[in-house]
């Protein structure tokens, strides 16, 4: 959009009549997001409180329909970076979250976690240095305080408070394993989700075939990673609240890791009475 025609449309912004709002705001919503910052920098320069109440509600319409772009096409992609769609998801809430602060909070657990590797370690042993750095040094837990506070789901907060809900935190988990060269994969199921370790030669086909029959153990995320057997999995199976919605203990697609989160963020918000939230991540949970 030309300044022109921009500046003509910002004018505008101070009619009260709603509808030429609305058709200032369908045109321009046509732009992508680049023209944030010189939506910003007019909010800057005008003393009008009308006109930046409307300034920033276009800006955050702007930036939640970038959002749902970036997941959409993080969806159809033929291989999919697991924290890049945890990252997109944050994006929602913190639009202005840069990528490389969060790489950089994660590259550091792995690196104390690495530093502590030895070639002739089993999987078990490394498995339980990685829950001594996480849950013992980092103190990574379940927020029980509050489990139904959106933020839990967000990895920039539960970074910062080292609190998240089982599924974030789990998540997070897989990450750094993943980049430690780990071969593991979430494990869906309801309020408790797990993480299988896999025989290194059929880690690789998870995603493709979902086929459970070489995991060698299952680790419980909610449970400072204890190593737990398919006995233990049976009764949380059981023993599981939410019986509606009850996935199986299965190796979960990494797209579909992200849509529990979303649904978890989207009940978290429905609890809050955010229903205008709720109806945005309805659409994302059915891009994913």
């Amino acid at each position: 959009m030309n300044e022109l025609k921009l500046d003509s449309l910002i004018k505008l912004l101070d009619d009260p009549d709603d509808s030429v709002f609305n058709l200032v705001l369908v045109e321009i919503l046509k732009e992508d997001i680049s023209i944030v910052d010189r939506l910003e920098h007019i909010w800057e320069t005008s003393f009008e409180e009308l006109v930046q109440q409307r300034i920033e509600l276009i800006i955050q319409q702007i930036q939640l329909n970038d959002t749902k772009n970036k997941i959409k096409n993080w969806a159809s992609q033929e291989t999919l970076d697991l924290f890049e769609g945890i990252f997109l998801i944050s994006r929602y809430q913190y639009p202005e979250l840069k990528l490389k602060s969060i790489q950089i909070q994660l590259e550091k657990i792995r690196k104390d976690v690495w530093l502590e590797f030895k070639n002739s370690l089993t999987s078990l042993e490394k498995i339980t240095i990685l829950n001594h750095i996480f849950f013992d040094h980092y103190k990574f837990k379940i927020n029980r305080d509050n489990t139904e506070l959106p933020q839990n789901s967000y990895i920039n907060r539960v970074l910062d408070t080292r609190r998240g809900n089982p599924i974030s935190i789990t998540i997070i988990y897989t990450l750094i394993a993943r980049s430690l060269n780990l071969p593991v994969h979430y494990i869906d199921f309801d309020n408790n989700p797990l993480v299988g370790y896999f025989d290194k030669d059929m880690a690789r086909l998870v995603n493709e075939e979902g086929s459970n029959s070489q995991i060698l153990f299952y680790i419980n995320p909610s449970n400072k990673g204890a190593i737990i057997g398919p006995k233990e999995v049976d009764y949380l199976r059981q023993s599981a609240e939410n019986q509606e919605n009850n996935h199986q203990p299965e190796p979960c697609p990494d797209r579909i890791v992200i849509k529990r989160l979303v649904e978890k963020l989207s009940y978290d918000y429905k609890q809050a009475g955010l229903l205008e939230k709720v109806n945005y991540l309805k659409e994302i949970a059915e891009i994913l």
